[in-house]
């Protein structure tokens, strides 16, 4: 439960957040908790160190469905929205 509290500065805490919706909060629950038994498992087996891939992982790993997912959040609120990139130094 405590990993699910972390909303979006852990994995597991943005990963919580992405299937509630979908699932409901006891099921999240559940798969976030197979989620961690998986993370040990290897752990375990291999020998490593638990290495958070971070809250933003999903809108890294995939830009272009974020950009979709904003833009379509911003229609349903009836606003349009435009993105341009940031000029760098």
């Amino acid at each position: 439960m405590a990993a699910s509290r972390t909303r979006d500065r852990t994995y597991l805490g943005a990963r919580y957040m992405r299937l509630v919706p979908r699932l409901g909060k006891k099921k999240a629950l559940v798969a976030l908790e197979h989620s961690m038994l998986t993370a040990v498992w290897h752990m375990l087996t291999d020998d490593t160190a638990f290495h958070d891939l971070g809250g933003d992982y999903y809108a890294k790993h995939d830009p272009e469905r974020a950009l979709r997912r904003i833009t379509r959040q911003a229609n349903a609120l009836g606003l349009t929205v435009r993105f341009e990139p940031i000029e760098a130094a």
